[in-house]
């Protein structure tokens, strides 16, 4: 089966040893880079300037062509695949989205079913069904691109690219040049799309907070695209690989390891003594947040309330530190 064909909901992505060289530079943009994305897995590529993270990217694509090694998609080489069917099979969102302006909204999420020779029923279908998805309104398939907010075309733009169904996406830094407030919105949109969708997607960025957030996995480049570290979030965190990964994570990688756990996942102490100012949250706030929240009020513990607004468990300061102390040892 062609594995970037609609039927397939998500693919084995394998880098191997796949290397990009540029002519006169004496050093490879990627060197040598092997890993294996798991299907229906996020995958962030992450690092400083110059640590090849697009340019590995591009070449799943071939944007970028490969110059060593390999790149397969379900155990398919990309320089096998037809380069037009390659890149109408991935979704592709960059961050300065690249919609049609003389196109309407629902012509720009159509661009590639149009291509594929979809039935203009079906491509109005799929277009109003996918706004929807993103959060938008199906009267938003007659406007145009500069009628709409940058948050609403970079959700027009991740409409586009779930268009044609496909098993792989990959993003280029797709919520960098969107204010602090709809960058977080969308982020925790693109998750939960992605828990439905459950695709494939190598999702690029300079942001380690944005990568511990977005990623099941992450690959941490450093200069000519050589990999320091690949792993869960969590693990790279807890135990980096080398000098280079401790520093690039950060100090207070303790701090964001409580990112990555929420008020549900751990044992909460009883509610009924809790102090009746205490701050309240929701079991799915990260430990992170809570923390911030008790230091903000100047409170030793939060509240955790159920949907319903009834008390579930109380988190305290002194719990949070012990919890730190744990994952410091852990």
């Amino acid at each position: 089966m062609d594995p970037l064909s609609a039927s397939a909901t998500a693919a084995e992505i394998v880098f191997d040893r796949a290397t990009k060289r540029y002519p006169g530079r004496p050093q490879p943009a990627v060197t040598e880079l092997s890993l294996t994305i798991p299907a229906g897995e996020i995958c962030v590529l992450v690092g400083p300037s110059g640590g090849g993270k697009t340019t590995a990217m591009k070449m799943v694509n071939r944007l970028i062509s490969i110059t060593d090694g390999d790149i397969t998609i379900d155990g398919t080489s990309v320089r096998s695949l037809d380069l037009t069917e390659l890149r109408r099979g991935i979704g592709y969102v960059i961050q300065q989205v690249g919609l049609f302006p003389h196109l309407s909204v629902g012509d720009n999420i159509g661009t590639v079913p149009k291509l594929l020779g979809w039935p203009k029923k079906q491509i109005h279908a799929r277009a109003v069904e996918l706004l929807e998805l993103v959060g938008l309104e199906a009267a938003d398939a007659k406007r145009y691109p500069a009628q709409l907010s940058g948050g609403q075309r970079q959700r027009v733009g991740l409409a586009r690219a779930l268009a044609a169904n496909p098993p792989l996406m990959l993003m280029d830094e797709p919520f960098g040049a969107i204010d602090p407030i709809t960058r977080e919105h969308l982020q925790d949109e693109f998750l939960r799309l992605h828990r439905e969708l459950r695709k494939t997607v190598i999702f690029v960025t300079h942001d380690i907070d944005e990568a511990i957030k977005m990623g099941d996995r992450i690959a941490i480049l450093h200069s000519g695209g050589i990999l320091a570290q690949y792993d869960t979030p969590d693990e790279i965190l807890a135990n980096p690989a080398s000098e280079f990964v401790e520093r690039f994570v950060g100090a207070d990688r303790g701090l964001k390891r409580l990112a990555l756990r929420r008020l549900g996942d751990v044992e909460l102490e009883p509610a009924a003594g809790a102090a009746t100012d205490a701050p309240r949250c929701k079991p799915t706030t990260t430990l992170r947040d809570a923390l911030s929240l008790m230091l903000t009020e100047g409170a030793q513990e939060i509240v955790v309330a159920g949907d319903d607004d009834e008390p579930v468990g109380t988190l305290t300061l002194q719990r949070v530190s012990e919890l730190l102390r744990e994952q410091v040892t852990a």
